[in-house]
Parts: C-alpha cells; sequence; structure tokens
C-alpha cells in the first residue's frame, strides 16, 4: 500500500543524515524508479523534502537527519497527515506510526496534525449503480480547511427541492462515497449530511466547533450511510441460507445483506433488503440452490411464478421452435 510505503520512507529520512532512491528501493523491496516517484510524492504533499544531485547527493529533510519534523509549517504537518491519514485506507501499523510523528511535531501544530488524520473517510462503495468519476467539488478545500481548524461556518445550501438557506453548522468530517462528496456537521437540529457539490457559499467564522467527545467520523458514516440504504431498500426478505454461500451472497448483495445466526438445521438466517418484491425476487431466482425464502409472501409468490415461467419456457415439454 502507497501509504505505507511513504511513511516508511519518511521514517528512514529522519533517521538518516540522507537516503538515495536504491537505498529506499532495498529496504523496501521496491523499484528504483518507484522510489524516487514516492519521494516526490513527499514532496508534492508538502513534506520538506529536497533532493542532492552529484557525489553524496541523495535526499535530505530540510533541517537535518534528526529534524523531528520540527521543519514542517502548520500547513505542511497538515498535508502530511492527509496523505496518509483514514483517507488513505491506512493499516494499524501505519496508524501506529502517525501517533508517534503526532509527538515528534512541534507542540502548536499537535492539534490541526490529529485534526487533518481524522478528518476525511473515503467509502469506495457507490450510491447504487452510479459510474461517476467523483471530481471534488467546488467548496471541499474551504469546508475541510474548517474541519481541521475546528471553526463553526455560515453555509449556504440548496436541497433536491432547490430551496437555498443558510444556516451555522458545526463541521466535524467529510466523506467521499463514490463519486459524491459530503459534509457530515452538527447543526441547532442535530447532527446533518450535506452534499458538497450543494453547497452555495462557505463562510467561516471565529467561534469555535462543539465537537462531541466520543465523535468517531468513520463510525458516524457507517451509521448514516446504513440508514440511507435501509431507506432506498426498504423491502427485507427473510431466508435461511447454506453456511458456504454465504460469500457469494456477500458478493451478490453487499451491505443489503445481513447476516444472523445459526438455524437448528446448520443453515445461517439471513435479511436482505430490496426496493420492491417482484425485483427482489428476480435477483433471488439465481441462487435457489443456497438459500430458501421464508417470507414475506409476496417475494415467494413471484419466485413461484418465475419457476412456473422458467418451467413452461424450458422445461421438458415445452414446445420446440422450429429449427
Amino acid at each position: 500500500m502507497r501509504a505505507d510505503r511513504l511513511m516508511a520512507v519518511l521514517l528512514l529520512l529522519q533517521h538518516r543524515e540522507r537516503v538515495t532512491a536504491a537505498e529506499v528501493a532495498r529496504e523496501l523491496e521496491i523499484s528504483e524508479r518507484t522510489a524516487r516517484r514516492d519521494l516526490d510524492a513527499l514532496g508534492m504533499a508538502g513534506v520538506p523534502v529536497y533532493s542532492v544531485r552529484g557525489r553524496g547527493g541523495g535526499w535530505r529533510l530540510v533541517g537535518g537527519a534528526r529534524t523531528d519534523l520540527s521543519g514542517l509549517t502548520a500547513g505542511e504537518a497538515r498535508a502530511l497527515f492527509l496523505v496518509a491519514g483514514p483517507a488513505a485506507a491506512v493499516t494499524p501499523a501505519v496508524r501506529a506510526a502517525l501517533r508517534k510523528l503526532v509527538h515528534a511535531l512541534p507542540e502548536p501544530f499537535r492539534v490541526q496534525a490529529e485534526a487533518a488524520a481524522s478528518s476525511l473517510v473515503t467509502d469506495p462503495q457507490r450510491w447504487g449503480a452510479s459510474r461517476v468519476e467523483p471530481r471534488p467539488p467546488r467548496f471541499l478545500d474551504e469546508l475541510q480547511d474548517a474541519v481541521i481548524r475546528g471553526v463553526q461556518v455560515r453555509l449556504g445550501y440548496v436541497d433536491r427541492e432547490r430551496t437555498e438557506t443558510e444556516r451555522t453548522v458545526h463541521p466535524l468530517g467529510i466523506v467521499a462515497k463514490g463519486p459524491s462528496w459530503y459534509l457530515v456537521a452538527g447543526t441547532g437540529t442535530g447532527r446533518r449530511t450535506f452534499r458538497i457539490d450543494r453547497v452555495s457559499s462557505v463562510g467561516p467564522t471565529a467561534d469555535p466547533v462543539h465537537r462531541p467527545a466520543d465523535f468517531d467520523l468513520a463510525q458516524s458514516w457507517r451509521e448514516i450511510a446504513d440508514e440511507v440504504e435501509r431507506r432506498r431498500t426498504p423491502l427485507e426478505a427473510r431466508a435461511m441460507c447454506a453456511p458456504h454461500a454465504i460469500a457469494v451472497l456477500r458478493m451478490a448483495f453487499g451491505p443489503r445483506l445481513e447476516v444472523g445466526g445459526a438455524t437448528a438445521d446448520g443453515r445461517i438466517e439471513v435479511v436482505i433488503r430490496g426496493t420492491d418484491e417482484r425485483i427482489l425476487a428476480g435477483e433471488l431466482a439465481g441462487l435457489v440452490d443456497y438459500l430458501e425464502v421464508a417470507g414475506p409472501a409476496g417475494v415467494r409468490d413471484q419466485l413461484a411464478a418465475i419457476g412456473n415461467t422458467l418451467a413452461k419456457r424450458y422445461g421438458p415439454d415445452r414446445p420446440r421452435s422450429p429449427c
């Protein structure tokens, strides 16, 4: 994973007077070309790294090998943690490295560095079947800056009925889901989610955000996404599934599948959500070898109708088509 490598390269730079692309390649078991790209990526992210050409050259951190990141500006520290924070889907080992790096930062930068590391969550699962490629919306940078600095904003917003309103909100985090970007914020009526491409204006204030002590952006987004999925797929079919087929159902239905406990005969209870009885029955019809649908009755009736149609069209007594 590239985020892991970037963190490893930065730690090498901290603890050595200089590193060459060949040394990085050997340490991380990558090609020299990849090592150079990673070193360039650190520089583009705002980390104060520079290259020295010629004999004895290589890559160094501004301020010397024992800089302990003290050469970073506040903006550069934030950039580092945005590169290797949860937005990059990092491993527990990288999160541990981030915690160590936080303690190496100058005191004035630590709060914003920690905020940057938790300001963005990436959810790769798209709503529905959208294939639109993501494009950062207009006010993304301003809103993420407000999240990191912990300041309230006056937010202009256009809802789906095209009604424009303005309100003061407490920005808590940014979520990228498929091609869409969302702001999770506290409001006078509770926690709300705003599509950032519908934001019409952003005016930072000098007032601090009231952030719940136990707030976790990733957990909050999971709860929001689950609620949205339930509203989009209100119908629930109950079924018993063969244990070896759970993986097949996960691939077929993703977050619409809920796995329960085992029944007396060893099968697994599952709930599969859908939009309506006919569509859901059509999705389940190809999985009859794996599961038995217990209800609702409308889904079972639709499955029976599909079976009758298939038997008439493809059964042994079907009329033969002329060659």
